[in-house]
């Protein structure tokens, strides 16, 4: 099968390559155009997910075709964005009919789930890895970013966190889980759907957000950098799931949850007043303070930030 052809059969006539809102012209000429409403600015995000780096390289295609759209819209949900459209790279060993089936078929769902419309992209022979590039809409001046927060803020997070690094080892058949334990670990690596409806209340808000990609406390840090500011964290107020407590015990948890990454859930900073408004269920998990850098305290207000903080792609080893 040739390159148009592939593109022709598992894409271009998928239902979220038909256009939508903001889409002007998606897949078939040489650009995709959009089209962006008076007093909006389009965001855009760019990932690449390598295999035997970011999943591994044998998995299910279907599972994994929502899972690389899933963190990448995040990206959107994190600066309070609106999706419009987005793109694909897509780099095979080979072209295998079932696979790019069931790809196709995940990459569709989340597409849906997201209201989200692929408009365009490439393929090439070579390693597998996928590239996507979305594109969303925000109102002029209010897209959330990492340089606001302020000393007196509260910290916050959209939902239970760690499940993600707690689903590793039942991804990579390490360990296994019953399924009342392992199946919604399982759902939050697979398909973690990107917070786009507290992204946009956030707008007018929130004074700093981001998304949880790499862990909590290393996430916090580029926020505290950017801001130029202090981030606490309280250990006693960090959410976790009654499914990662049973499957490695409360202490493990919360490491997953501080340290661990792929949870794709916002954190953000926002004053009290902001946050008591908010119609969506958020955590507050610490406050911002004068100064510089993360801190994660116990109950007694002490200092007791591990070393590790979170993942970092190019980290050299001894």
């Amino acid at each position: 099968m040739g390159e148009f052809e592939l593109i022709s059969h598992y894409f271009a006539a998928a239902p979220c390559a038909q256009g939508g809102e903001g889409v002007a012209l998606g897949i078939g000429d040489d650009c995709a155009l959009l089209d962006l409403p008076a007093g909006e600015q389009l965001a855009i995000s760019t990932d690449t997910l390598v295999a035997g780096v970011h999943f591994p390289a044998i998995c299910d295609p279907l599972l994994l075709g929502q899972r690389a759209l899933a963190v990448a819209v995040s990206d959107l949900a994190a600066m309070g964005a609106t999706p419009i459209g987005f793109t694909l790279a897509l780099t095979l060993p080979d072209v295998g009919r079932d696979w790019l089936a069931g790809f196709a078929d995940g990459l569709g769902r989340m597409a849906g789930r997201c209201a989200i419309s692929l408009i365009g992209g490439d393929t090439t022979r070579g390693p597998l890895s996928i590239t996507l590039t979305v594109f969303g809409r925000v109102p002029l001046g209010q897209a959330l970013r990492r340089s606001g927060a302020r000393p007196g803020d509260l910290l916050c997070v959209g939902g239970s966190l760690g499940n993600a690094a707690g689903a590793l080892p039942l991804v990579l058949g390490e360990h296994q889980a019953p399924a009342h334990v392992g199946e919604p670990l399982l759902e939050h690596y697979w398909a973690p759907l990107p917070q786009l409806r507290l992204g946009e209340l956030l707008r007018g808000r929130a004074t700093a957000a981001l998304d949880i990609s790499d862990g909590l406390l290393a996430d916090c840090g580029h926020i505290a950098k950017a801001s130029g500011v202090a981030l606490a964290v309280d250990l006693a107020q960090v959410p976790v799931s009654d499914a990662l407590v049973a499957l490695l015990g409360r202490e493990a948890a919360l490491r997953a949850a501080l340290t661990g990454g792929d949870d794709y859930i916002l954190a953000f900073t926002a004053p009290a007043a902001a946050v008591s408004s908010l119609t969506e269920t958020v955590h507050v998990i610490g406050r911002v303070l004068e100064g510089q850098g993360v801190t994660l305290r116990d109950q007694q207000g002490r200092d007791i930030t591990p070393d590790q903080r979170g993942y970092q792609h190019f980290r050299e080893t001894p």
